[in-house]
């Protein structure tokens, strides 16, 4: 087979397939997040992020403003409650643990701060793992990077539910 039969008999990237799929989307409701009535466009630099009391309560606002902007005149107030907790995971012969799970759980709710009126709220929840095997401060330094990475998820997670909620405009 010559390579122009082949190319005759490979499926080829259809246009028009795509055109039609792009239009069914609009169709359907679809609204990108950050188009002019999306809820990224709504939240961007609009909401206040509860001041931060703890370690992981300032990572967390830092994420989550890096992801809505820092509001200058806020339209919502986003309060959080935030826990974490620290399992062992493997345990080798001598007893000793040498993997750890960090587990974190957000609540969150967005009020408008015009009405008082809670938008949304919810709970997100996820775990990052560190080692131990190494020296105190390599220990440390694990543990401290599994946590900054879940704060990251956590804020994420957040940020993603927020932008598929019906936010008013």
């Amino acid at each position: 087979m010559s390579l122009l039969e082949r190319r005759r008999n490979t499926p080829s990237f259809n246009r028009r397939a795509l055109l039609l799929g792009a239009l069914g989307l609009g169709a359907c409701g679809f609204t990108p997040v950050y188009g002019p009535d999306g809820a990224g466009t709504a939240l961007r630099g609009r909401v206040e992020v509860q001041a931060p009391t703890t370690e992981s309560g300032y990572l967390m606002t830092r994420q989550l403003e890096q992801r809505l902007g820092r509001a200058a005149t806020p339209r919502f107030a986003l309060d959080m409650g935030l826990s974490t907790s620290s399992e062992g995971l493997a345990v080798n012969t001598e007893g000793d643990i040498e993997r750890f799970n960090l587990i974190g759980a957000a609540a969150y709710s967005l009020r408008d701060l015009e009405t008082g009126a809670v938008v949304t709220s919810g709970e997100v929840n996820q775990f990052t793992a560190y080692s131990a095997t190494g020296t105190t401060v390599a220990t440390l330094a694990a543990e401290r990077d599994a946590l900054e990475r879940l704060m990251v998820i956590l804020a994420d997670q957040i940020v993603a539910r927020l932008f598929t909620s019906d936010i008013p405009a």
